[in-house]
Formats: structure tokens, sequence, C-alpha cells
């Protein structure tokens, strides 16, 4: 999701986030889980709208949820065990040895990773892990998975943050200072429709950028693409994504 320290890519859009980023599946926060000594407190970095810091708060006594954007975390839903904090992911007011679980959802990348990994260390607690996940281009059958790509590497290609770079290498890039656990193989699955997919797609931080320097949606066209091979728009289709996973002890 969102959070950084150098800029926020989805404060303007962060209704938008909410309704069209995918949820994550079960088996993969049962993983996560599964690695730390205890349940008691985790906290969600770069949590956004809040799709992971919820299910976490299924799974743990209490959930801290932080992201830089205030604008994304209005838009998280209410929990009796989740705290909301506005802050930047490498400098949160956590205490210290007080964490069981870090985790971060489709945001590590936008990360002062040496920074952010030192305050990981801060807050562990004794037994405690940290788990990272990001999902990888969006892929459909077909010709409709033929005209996605072509939307994601050529249209909005050269609107993609340096920071994208991360995702594109499964998040091999970056500098992995814990011990490391083999994940499982997970994918995220959908059934939507066509506007939804193109709701989606508007959530991109390239998508954000094409329009802030160029003005024009670049989403019109490629939904009237998607939609002469779609069939009746209300039909849903399945739409994935291969998710990576970094998991180790602390």
């Amino acid at each position: 999701m969102a959070g950084r320290a150098s800029g926020d890519h989805f404060s303007a859009i962060s209704a938008a986030y909410a309704e069209f980023r995918p949820r994550y599946p079960r088996e993969l926060l049962d993983f996560v889980s599964s690695v730390p000594a205890n349940r008691r407190r985790a906290w969600d970095c770069g949590a956004g709208t809040g799709q992971a810091t919820v299910d976490l708060a299924a799974r743990f006594d209490e959930v801290i949820g932080s992201d830089v954007s205030a604008e994304q975390l209005a838009r998280a839903p209410q929990k009796p065990n989740i705290r909301w904090i506005v802050a930047p992911a490498e400098s949160v007011p956590i205490e210290d040895q007080s964490i069981d679980l870090t985790t971060v959802a489709q945001a590590l990348h936008w990360f002062d990773h040496e920074r952010f990994f030192a305050e990981v260390r801060r807050v562990a607690a004794p037994g405690g892990a940290f788990a990272a996940w990001a999902y990888m281009s969006v892929q459909m059958d077909g010709e409709l998975g033929a005209i996605l790509d072509r939307y994601e590497h050529e249209t909005v290609g050269p609107y993609w943050p340096p920071e994208r770079k991360h995702v594109d290498s499964a998040y091999s890039t970056i500098p992995f200072p814990f011990e490391r656990i083999e994940a499982p193989q997970i994918e995220i699955e959908q059934q939507w429709t066509l506007a939804q997919t193109a709701g989606y797609l508007r959530t991109w931080s390239a998508t954000t950028r094409f329009v802030a320097q160029r003005g024009i949606d670049p989403v019109v066209d490629v939904e009237r693409e998607l939609a002469a091979v779609w069939g009746n728009p209300e039909t849903a289709r399945r739409v994935h994504w291969p998710v990576t996973v970094l998991a180790g002890r602390i």
C-alpha cells in the first residue's frame, strides 16, 4: 500500500485505492502470522486504507497501522484493536521492543530501507519477525491480458516512479537484513467486471503521474480496448497477480 518518507503517490486517489485495490488471500496472512513467536501486537507499516491491517487484527491482540498519508488512513476501517498512526515508515512513535510482527503490504519499495530496517529492529520484541509482500504485474487470459500488458509497459511505462524497479525484480534488489524464512507460493485472484478493472488501473502510481503531467486520463482509451473484447461489461472475469514475499526472524 502507501507510505514513504520522501513523498506520497496515493493521497489524491484514496477513495479509489480503498475501493479497487485487491484484498490479500487468507493463506498469505496465515503464513506471515505464523512466523513470530507471539501474536500480541503487530505493526502494519505503509498501511494505506488498511486492507492488510484489518486481516491482521483478526489474528493479533492489537495492531498498529501507520502511513504517511492521513487521507489514506481516514478511509481505513475502525476496529477496537487497531490503532492508526500518521507517520513515515522510518520514524514511528512505537515503543522499543513492543512489536511481535512488522508487516509491509505493497509498500516496501517506497521506503528508505536502511533507516526503516533499523526502526524494525528497534521496535521488535524478543521472538519478533518481519514480513513484506508485493504483487507483480496484473494478469488476465488472452487478448485482455495483452492489452493490460501494453498499458503497463508502453502507455504508462515511462511514468512509473524509479522505486517500482524493486517490484519488477520481485524485491530481490532490496537488501534483506534478517534471517530469511521460505514463503509458500501465493497468488491473488479476483473476479472483476470491466469497471472494476479500469478502476484498479486508475490507482496505479504511473497512471496518476501520467494524468498529472499530461492532463488526460489514459485509462479511457485502454478501457475502450478492453470493452471491445470483454463482452458484457458486467461479466466478472478472472484477474490475478503472483505475489512475492520476504519473511524473516529479527
